[in-house]
């Protein structure tokens, strides 16, 4: 799906309390998202849920689209808090697969809340600023980290785009299509080790 323009940047917190009242958005929308879906949620039941005016919470994220890439991003943010590093012995590939399957469960324990979160972070438009660029920045990163690369070339960083891409249509289809849990998980794997075994330190 093509990402669309964005109205207006959103605001960024600065202050503690506006970080504080930033985080309490995120998570009641999460919660809604969670229970309601992208196309039922409603951002004044958000914003009471959080405990802000309905004002405060379009500064923050002029649309749903807006607010679910954040989630998103906020959730991507804190897999990065996770080591997904090769054991000592441990194939990098298989540990990459690992990280992937584990975005995969974590994703699929909320099903409604993942398709608000994939559907808007397709609609938003990836500058290196925006939640959606964090998202694939933090990805890439995550990636690279895990396969032990610490001078990826062109070639690596290209492998790892298709992985990435791989990875979020097989997430998509077993969203979308009911594909089962065990087969979307081989079919990451698989992917994996198809796409970066010609990686440039292999």
């Amino acid at each position: 799906m093509p990402r669309i323009a964005e109205a207006r940047p959103s605001a960024e917190p600065s202050s503690p309390g506006q970080k504080a009242r930033h985080q309490r958005i995120l998570r009641a929308a999460a919660k809604q998202g969670a229970e309601y879906g992208l196309e039922r949620v409603q951002m004044l039941d958000i914003a009471k849920e959080a405990g802000v005016a309905i004002a405060t919470l379009y500064r923050y994220f002029p649309s749903k689209t807006h607010l679910f890439t954040a989630v998103m991003a906020d959730q991507v943010a804190r897999l990065e808090e996770v080591s997904f590093a090769a054991e000592p012995g441990q194939d990098p590939v298989e540990a990459v697969a690992d990280l992937l399957v584990e975005a995969s469960r974590q994703l699929l324990r909320r099903p409604l809340l993942a398709n608000a979160m994939m559907q808007s972070n397709n609609a938003s438009p990836a500058t290196p600023a925006s939640p959606a660029g964090r998202i694939d920045t933090a990805f890439r990163d995550l990636i690279v980290r895990t396969l032990g690369l610490d001078e990826p070339t062109d070639h690596d960083l290209r492998l790892v785009r298709l992985v990435e891409q791989g990875w979020y249509g097989i997430l998509t289809q077993s969203l979308n299509r009911g594909v089962d849990l065990a087969d979307a998980e081989a079919d990451i794997r698989l992917a994996c080790r198809l796409l970066l075994v010609e990686r440039s330190n292999a």
